[in-house]
């Protein structure tokens, strides 16, 4: 099951790509860039994966990412994470970062778009992958300064597949950012937003009433409400969970606890994916084996589950087809 898990054609929707970054090579760029880590070895920093909550985890992700500064530092992040899911199986990854946690360090915001953008260049030239874009604001930060960076973000909008909201979930309501979201509808882009998480299904509903998004992060609180499920089943609206994720942060306690199969039973139209492979017990395909260990999945179940993502994914029709196409013959 193993091997045919891996050679399935799947695609990651829920990818921070910050999150992908393995102590190994947090090591070396603090090395290329002078920074001083509070960890002496790669060990001490795997330690500190043990986690309480989302706000734990979000502590160290912040910390980690000081050591990117430069083009070549966002390009070697991406290309890593990359090359990892395309032995893994992946044919498409979404690409999401935080441009606000670099500003906010005195990154320019065109460092992580030209490095980033080269990367996926990159991975589509040696591997045929197909890769998107989605810029994320910081729902714990003011909404005032993610609608300055959407507009600073002007050069790069053909570059941008859509735009999300991520972040300390709890004490930030989706509505704090109906003005950002607005605005980019208006500009024609494409909006998701984490919802649900540690937060409560109402989350969810008013990041689809008030943000008007096209696919929800997470989401795994959508049981509590009843309605919520039934508009979820008839919308067939998407849901990019991360179960290993949900087991790290302690959403859930143990994946034998998580709601996917219940989720999957309410007709709910589920994708699986890693959010923050690195601290999270690895990537799209190590999600995949712990819901066929939990659950003990069937083939057909996992071919719908990739297909559900290959549906809903930001990329041409003419790939979309391709990769249906491919699906149909594992």
């Amino acid at each position: 099951m193993e091997t045919w898990l891996r050679e399935l054609p799947k695609v990651e929707l829920h990818l921070h790509i910050e999150g992908s970054l393995e102590p190994e090579l947090m090591f070396s760029l603090a090395a290329r860039n002078n920074v001083a880590l509070p960890y002496d070895t790669v060990d001490e920093v795997r330690a500190a994966y043990d986690f309480s909550n989302l706000q734990s985890f979000l502590d160290l992700y912040y910390q980690g990412m000081r050591v990117l500064h430069t083009e070549q530092d966002f390009h070697d992040l991406a290309m890593a994470y990359l090359e990892r899911a395309h032995e893994e199986g992946v044919v498409h990854v979404e690409l999401s970062f935080d441009p606000q946690a670099h500003l906010n360090r005195g990154v320019e915001l065109a460092i992580p778009f030209e490095g980033l953008r080269r990367a996926m260049r990159d991975a589509q030239r040696r591997w045929g992958m197909t890769t998107a874009l989605i810029m994320s604001f910081l729902r714990d930060r003011d909404a005032s300064e993610a609608m300055d960076v959407l507009e600073k973000a002007a050069p790069f909008y053909e570059s941008i597949d859509a735009v999300g909201l991520d972040s300390a979930e709890v004490g930030n309501p989706p509505a704090k950012f109906a003005a950002v979201f607005e605005r980019a509808k208006a500009l024609g882009i494409p909006r998701v937003a984490h919802a649900g998480e540690e937060g409560p299904a109402a989350y969810i509903s008013e990041a689809l009433d008030v943000l008007d998004i096209c696919r929800v992060d997470h989401g795994v609180a959508c049981l509590q409400d009843e309605t919520l499920l039934e508009r979820l089943r008839e919308s067939q609206v998407p849901l990019t969970v991360c179960p290993l994720s949900n087991v790290r942060l302690k959403v859930v306690p143990t994946m034998a606890d998580h709601p996917l199969p219940a989720m999957i039973e309410q007709g709910v139209k589920v994708t699986l994916n890693s959010d923050d492979p690195a601290y999270f017990g690895g990537g799209v395909l190590n999600n995949y084996l712990a819901c066929f260990e939990a659950f003990d999945w069937d083939r057909e179940l996992f071919k719908q589950l990739a297909g559900n993502a290959i549906e809903v994914a930001f990329m041409s029709e003419a790939r979309r087809s391709e990769l249906l196409e491919r699906l149909s013959t594992c």
